[in-house]
């Protein structure tokens, strides 16, 4: 059973930032992409952002410019600093890490921004 502890959801004024953070247990030689998706209530599990062991990163355009996404790869663990937060990007946030056999994901953390 693969593990994934996120950390990092909260509330905010729209405007401000927050950190996510996703540490997994995974050895780092079996990771292929790890990266972060958000469901709205009532909506379908969308990309974020991902990012390869080879640091290659992939954003959906809702977010670019204002989300970046890193991992520490000596620690296993993938950030995403979100910025200029709006509150349509109220959802819960879940990291996914891919292997070369299956994904696997966090439990989900909550992500609210006000006006």
């Amino acid at each position: 059973q693969v593990q994934l502890v996120e950390f990092g959801g909260g509330v905010v004024q729209a405007g401000g930032s927050l950190r996510l953070s996703c540490a997994t247990s995974r050895s780092i030689f079996e990771i292929r992409a790890m990266g972060w998706y958000r469901q709205a209530p009532g909506k379908q599990r969308d990309l974020v952002a991902t990012i390869t062991t080879g640091g290659r990163t992939n954003y959906a355009d809702s977010v670019k410019g204002r989300f970046t996404i890193s991992r520490d790869n000596a620690n296993n663990t993938v950030y995403l600093q979100m910025g200029s937060l709006k509150p349509e990007d109220t959802a819960v946030s879940y990291c996914k890490l891919a292997t070369m056999i299956t994904d696997s994901w966090g439990q989900g953390t909550q992500v609210t921004v006000f006006a």
